[in-house]
């Protein structure tokens, strides 16, 4: 059975029950879980430890008992395996490759990271589709307050500029928002009180490296008219 919908372009979504997979669960082109980029949580990074991978133990709010060993939840933007569970925390694995290609490096313990479950059949398409497979890390150049709201530029890798355009969206810590400008790779996008309260924006200052995924629509259109042309 196949799911359509039409957030800002055209995707075929997957609902998935057999071979294993958690009924209900939405997947992306070659079984990837999807999000959206709305936070739905703050956690703690409670503990950290090298072994072979590194190993952290991430605290939070979510009901663990309906959390399943193997499922996928969004950590700072990035897609990572829950391996094992405790009373109010979960932990994963963050590879050596993950860790070059993103600013989870950057992880002390009790550092505050965005939080977001896999997409279910049923849930608020509230953001974009996210991935949760970081394309570049981006740095916050500059923050000011416009009015209530905070204004904040970044610098993106030059490979990723082309995929970013005026209105569109990208995923920042995981978060979806939309893009204000873009003037080469520099991009801007305005924060509201609500975003930095409900999610880590609140602690995010000048000079801080940033997980960014492009929007996976304006990669599929770029890729057309890489065909087209």
């Amino acid at each position: 059975m196949s799911y359509r919908i039409l957030p800002k372009g055209k995707a075929r979504l997957r609902l998935v029950g057999n071979g294993g997979t958690p009924k209900g669960k939405i997947l992306l082109p070659g079984g990837l879980p999807m999000f959206t980029g709305i936070v739905t949580d703050i956690g703690i990074v409670r503990r950290l430890e090298q072994q072979g991978d590194l190993r952290a133990e991430i605290q939070c709010s979510y009901d663990v008992d309906g959390i399943d060993l193997g499922a996928s939840i969004c950590c700072n933007g990035v897609c990572l395996t829950v391996i094992e569970l405790g009373e109010d925390w979960f932990a994963v694995e963050v590879s050596a490759e993950t860790l070059s290609k993103t600013n989870l490096d950057e992880w002390g313990e009790g550092r505050r990271i965005n939080l977001e479950r896999a997409l279910k059949v049923g849930d608020e398409l509230g953001g974009h589709i996210v991935s949760g497979h970081v394309d570049g890390v981006a740095e916050v150049v500059s923050m000011e307050q416009e009015g209530d709201s905070t204004r904040v530029l970044f610098r993106a890798p030059e490979a990723l500029s082309k995929f970013i355009a005026p209105k569109g969206s990208v995923a920042l810590n995981g978060t979806s928002l939309t893009v204000n400008e873009v003037d080469g790779n520099v991009f801007g996008v305005n924060l509201i009180p609500h975003t930095k309260v409900v999610t880590t924006w609140g602690d995010v200052k000048t000079g801080d490296a940033i997980n960014l995924e492009v929007d996976t629509m304006a990669r599929y259109v770029a890729r057309l008219q890489s065909s087209a042309s």
